[in-house]
């Protein structure tokens, strides 16, 4: 139950900055769409399961760790949004981790993330995990905002490419 509560927050978070981008004019936003919503969860298989089995998601890409267990799955929603599960740990407790935004061009982005005053991660990248590259700004309460540049190689936009 618990897990479903994340989710439906996460969705919750997505269409809110989703509504937010969609008033503004265009060109005001760096932020092109959100791609998804990062989860930590206590056990991944667990909640790769639920996500599979009971919300009918699919799996697009995971990561896993020496031992070949997930510490990471993307789970699709539809053809762009996904919810990242992610193991939980003292640094990552359970729960809503951050939000992503697509982005065209993530030193344009972060430029302008800046000069409004916000605060923002250089660039860095392509990611071992996606592919994409990565910039992290962090709002007023302290929330995580992932930007991520989408190149045609980055698994977002092959899992993306391949939706049916």
């Amino acid at each position: 139950m618990r897990g479903f509560v994340l989710f439906v927050a996460g969705v919750l978070v997505g269409v809110a900055v989703q509504a937010t981008s969609a008033q503004n004019q265009p060109g005001n936003q760096p932020g092109s769409r959100v791609n998804h919503v990062g989860v930590a969860v206590p056990n991944v298989p667990e909640a790769a399961a639920y996500y599979t089995q009971t919300m009918g998601f699919r799996e697009a890409f995971r990561n896993t760790n020496d031992q070949g267990q997930p510490t990471s799955i993307y789970m699709q929603v539809s053809r762009d949004t996904f919810v990242e599960l992610q193991q939980a740990n003292e640094q990552r407790p359970v729960g809503i981790t951050h939000y992503g935004l697509v982005v065209d061009d993530i030193s344009e982005a972060v430029a302008i993330f800046r000069q409004r005053g916000a605060t923002a991660t250089d660039p860095r990248g392509p990611s071992a995990f996606s592919g994409a590259i990565l910039a992290n700004v962090t709002d007023l309460n302290g929330i995580r905002i992932e930007l991520a540049e989408l190149g045609p190689d980055s698994l977002p936009a092959k899992a993306a490419a391949a939706w049916e």
